[in-house]
């Protein structure tokens, strides 16, 4: 390795902080599930709210805000009366939901595992 190599893959703008960024916000990968999964790549806000229980209308605004910056889903407004929204996957998010979707695989797979993990303080598990 080189010298100082080890440093470049940990700045603050390396591909893995980058990654984790996506997930700082929790709603973000349910989200991208939620679309992919549920409603193939497409849906209004009102369809991602009741289909994601637990996230306030609120969170679910900031949240789609947030990721329509960063590239993982984009906003239509559809020429109905009343216009409507419609929030879709780019191709970044339909590739970056692809991970989610492993991982949610995963948690899946070892939900007794997860099970036995004690909860963090500000969870909401009992």
């Amino acid at each position: 390795m080189q010298a100082g190599g080890e440093d470049e893959d940990w700045r603050e703008d390396c591909a893995p902080r980058r990654v984790l960024e996506l997930f700082a916000t929790k709603w973000t990968s349910m989200v991208l599930h939620t679309l992919h999964a549920r409603h193939g790549g497409c849906a209004r806000a009102g369809v991602l709210l009741r289909s994601l229980p637990g996230v306030s209308k609120k969170m679910l605004t900031q949240t789609l805000r947030e990721m329509e910056v960063s590239g993982l889903i984009s906003r239509h407004v559809l020429e109905t009366m009343p216009p409507a929204v419609e929030y879709r996957l780019t191709d970044l998010g339909a590739r970056f939901v692809e991970l989610v979707e492993l991982l949610y695989a995963w948690g899946r797979d070892n939900a007794d595992a997860l099970g036995r993990l004690a909860p963090r303080p500000t969870s909401r598990r009992g």
